[in-house]
């Protein structure tokens, strides 16, 4: 039996707000469960803080035109805050730029490397001229191999999902620039994960490792074992452990002056960081929740982070030595928002801190929200329309109700006295074993981390209450059969303040206010199976726990919605100046397709044939989704010529047909207005 608990939960980038993606992904379940776990009065710790460095931090910072401090320091403090009053109730928050996290990831560092974990090598990387500097992954965009996505980043593609490396991209483009970036030498020390794949595969598919069963792959999602067989089942390769920029953790070697630790190698190190500020601020030893085997290690994610916590983090624990694994990775996948992604470029989102204004008071109706369409197995989707129909059809006219008879009805019947209860009937008995059942099902299905019908069970109650009070009608038989009514009374009361403890992890607040008003002080999970509601006891004054959400509130946030996408479509982000030599470099000519054919295997590219003077050239292009091939063949179109060749899915590419692409990426080509331009014609 585990003695602890570490839990941690993703995290955020110091870049931007908090939205709704983000809570319902890797900070609301993590909450959900460390509430529990603290209901029962386990040992838990619940880690978070600002991931503060990386080229994440370093764009916004050069889109702000300030510098990365500043950029951190205005988001800790602004996502620190929404957490709190959101009600995430992390034991620390804390920063990866504090100096006790530089210590122990460059001490974890230096370990790793004494214990040969790192390959140094020298290896072309992507290079910036105008800007005189190396190009970190997220510096880096172009196309996706793998689904053809014109927007992926020179580590990963956030479509598809694929782990990629910057010389992957197809027609790469810098993002500070808008440059093509040159390949240069430059050194790093690379984590050669091929050579972990042997153990990997073990301990994610059986739990075994090193003689000893670790975890249960039964308890794991499907989404996180299929995605980590993918890679490894692909062949893992190595990856570079730091990195060419001035802003994050230095390289603690002499050699590595002038870089960083990667930014997947400093931030988890960072869950470390946090519990050594966390340890020594309560007078704890760190290593008890990190480096024995009788704590659960677990980590709240989101599915684009699996690779990196349930492989590459794991390798460098192991790699390190003292360090225990994670016993559980329960990442779970996106949200949508109306029809749509949520996209913080597209300000198509809802925002932690604005909701928070908006809506005074109602964290516990997103809280609810967000649970009931968790996304534990796959992409689910929040609507305003949802929202007001789970808060008025659930928590308002269930829930709410049922505690707002209770407790009225005691005060005016028994002037906030509980009732003494006579003899149970059969019903009520039935009503009694009902209730008892759900303290071991909400139990069993957080430990599964089943969040959402965890919590539709907790409503469950709710339901059994306000059936039994729908069916006993005690305001119909209080002038007949008043004892019978305190029967009905005491139990109702019973199950309110039962309600109270399944509540807290799922409704924290509304739990509070409803131990509040039934005079109880803060009941734990083993105090359910005890009598709460002691006859003579008194209660507090009732208070609504729930509002309506009227329609006119519900139609302003989707206008608000509309009117940011409106906003966000109007702006055009303008490309860095170049001078007319640098346009004169390119060659542009009108060519003339003579075929089109689907690129197998990829559903956005498509083989070109372009008769181009003279010539004939093989184009690949990512246009698949918006013109269909056989709709081709004759059109002019503007071609760059002098784009060094390139293989695209084992095709040579010779040259970029160019597209005009509005805001809701729609690609539509660029092609002479009279017809009497032939193929070949320079563009100027």
């Amino acid at each position: 039996m585990k003695k602890r608990y570490t839990i941690t939960s993703a995290l955020p980038y110091a870049n931007g707000p908090l939205h709704i993606g983000h809570i319902a992904g890797a900070y609301l379940p993590a909450d959900i469960y460390v509430r529990y776990l603290r209901g029962k009065n386990e040992d838990v710790i619940f880690i978070c803080g600002s991931d503060e460095h990386g080229a994440a931090i370093t764009l916004r910072a050069k889109k702000e035109g300030i510098s990365p401090q500043e950029i951190v320091d205005k988001y800790h403090w602004m996502n620190k805050k929404a957490f709190l009053d959101f009600g995430i109730d992390f034991d620390i928050y804390h920063r990866t730029s504090d100096p006790l996290h530089h210590k122990t990831a460059q001490d974890f560092f230096l370990k790793l490397n004494e214990n040969n974990t790192f390959t140094k090598k020298t290896s072309e990387q992507f290079y910036d001229e105008e800007n005189k500097q190396f190009l970190a992954d997220r510096y880096i965009q172009g196309t996706c191999p793998n689904c053809g996505n014109d927007s992926a980043y020179g580590d990963q593609c956030e479509k598809c999902g694929s782990a990629l490396s910057p010389t992957d991209l197809i027609n790469p483009k810098s993002t500070i620039s808008g440059n093509e970036p040159i390949l240069r030498e430059t050194s790093h020390w690379y984590l050669p994960m091929q050579d972990h794949q042997d153990w990997l595969k073990i301990w994610i598919n059986k739990g075994d490792l090193d003689g000893k069963h670790l975890h249960d792959p039964s308890e794991w999602k499907n989404q996180v074992i299929g995605q980590c067989n993918s890679w490894i089942d692909g062949g893992l390769h190595e990856r570079a452990m730091t990195r060419d920029l001035d802003w994050g953790v230095k390289v603690p070697l002499k050699e590595g002056e002038g870089k960083v630790l990667y930014v997947w190698l400093d931030a988890p190190i960072g869950y470390i960081s946090a519990t050594k500020a966390w340890a020594e601020e309560h007078g704890k030893d760190w290593k008890d929740y990190w480096q024995s085997e009788n704590t659960k290690l677990i980590h709240f994610i989101g599915k684009d982070n699996i690779v990196f916590h349930a492989i590459i983090f794991p390798i460098l624990l192991k790699q390190h030595g003292d360090f225990i694994l994670p016993e559980n990775v329960p990442a779970n996948a996106f949200l949508n928002l109306e029809g749509d992604k949520l996209s913080t470029s597209r300000n198509w989102a809802v925002w932690l801190p604005e909701y928070l204004e908006e809506f005074p008071g109602k964290q516990d109706e997103l809280r609810y929200v967000l649970t009931a369409l968790a996304p534990e197995s796959r992409d689910s989707e929040f609507t305003w329309k949802d929202y007001q129909v789970r808060v008025n059809n659930e928590l308002l006219a269930i829930y709410g109700n049922f505690i707002n008879r209770a407790l009225v009805l005691t005060h005016k019947y028994y002037n906030a006295i509980v009732p003494e209860a006579g003899e149970y009937t059969s019903d009520d008995l039935n009503v009694i074993d009902e209730m008892n059942s759900y303290p071991e099902k909400i139990s069993e299905l957080i430990e599964r981390y089943r969040f959402r019908e965890a919590q539709n069970e907790m409503m469950n109650l709710a339901r059994l209450g306000n059936k039994y009070l729908a069916d006993t009608e005690p305001w119909k038989l209080y002038k007949t059969d008043e004892e019978r009514v305190k029967t009905i009374m005491k139990l109702a009361l019973e199950i309110s303040a039962k309600l109270s403890i399944l509540s807290a992890p799922f409704l924290p607040h509304t739990a509070e206010k409803l131990q509040n008003m039934l005079a109880l002080e803060n009941p734990s999970w083993g105090d359910y199976s005890n009598e709460l509601m002691l006859s003579g006891s008194k209660i507090n004054a009732a208070e609504l726990l729930f509002s309506r959400v009227e329609d006119e509130l519900v139609e302003m946030q989707l206008q608000k919605l509309k009117r940011d996408k409106i906003e966000q479509k109007n702006i055009i982000e303008k490309k860095a100046m170049i001078n007319f030599d640098e346009f004169t470099k390119l060659d542009i000519r009108i060519g003339e397709i003579l075929s089109a054919i689907k690129v197998p295997k990829t559903n956005k590219l498509l083989e070109l044939k372009i008769k181009v003077g003279e010539e004939t050239r093989t184009v690949v292009s990512g246009i698949a989704e918006h013109y269909a091939p056989e709709e081709l063949s004759g059109k002019k179109v503007s071609i760059l010529i002098n784009l060094e060749p390139r293989k695209i899915k084992g095709i040579l590419s010779e040259g970029m047909i160019l597209m005009a692409e509005n805001a809701e990426g729609k690609l539509a080509m660029i092609s002479p207005d009279k017809e009497d331009i032939p193929s070949g014609s320079v563009v100027k």
